[in-house]
């Protein structure tokens, strides 16, 4: 099998992140709750990787492997909920290596900022933490537009 071609985006943290939060009207952003968001979470990436660009584990073996982790922190999964629905609309999990692991956005909420301020919560708290740059990575023949995304972020291709 084939597999996929690759790029790896990095973005500096080294320039101060003076962007708003820009977090949309109608959404909460809890912490990570190890009890309630990771089957949330797990069926958004699976929507969000339907049409192609990523892959993911069925649920038993997804979250044991990611919780056990050693990279795993649960303070670098980020989570939006929709305030009216309670429901897990913004998802993005994070390595302690400086790494954006997977990001995933509901079909209804995409195009109103709610990736990008994953992404800047993602970079705010890598930056508290000494981090001088996050990467990424993203198939290059991704569907939901993930690439120019992630260039209009300011992020850079990497080899």
């Amino acid at each position: 099998m084939k597999s996929a071609s690759v790029i790896k985006f990095r973005m500096s943290l080294d320039a101060p992140l003076n962007e708003p939060s820009c977090r949309p009207k109608g959404t909460d952003w809890p912490d990570f709750c190890r009890q309630k968001h990771p089957e949330q979470a797990w069926h958004l990436l699976n929507e969000a990787y339907a049409s192609g660009g990523g892959t993911i584990e069925p649920f038993g073996e997804w979250w044991p492997k990611l919780a056990d982790d050693p990279e795993f922190d649960p303070k670098l999964c980020f989570v939006a909920i929709d305030r009216e629905t309670g429901r897990l609309i913004g998802f993005a999990q994070c390595w302690t290596s400086w790494f954006v692991k997977d990001i995933a956005v509901a079909a209804p909420w995409r195009k109103m900022g709610l990736g990008t301020a994953l992404l800047r919560a993602a970079f705010r708290e890598f930056k508290s933490r000494g981090a001088h740059f996050v990467d990424l990575k993203v198939e290059a023949s991704n569907p939901s537009g993930a690439v120019s995304f992630y260039r209009r972020l300011g992020m850079t291709a990497v080899t």
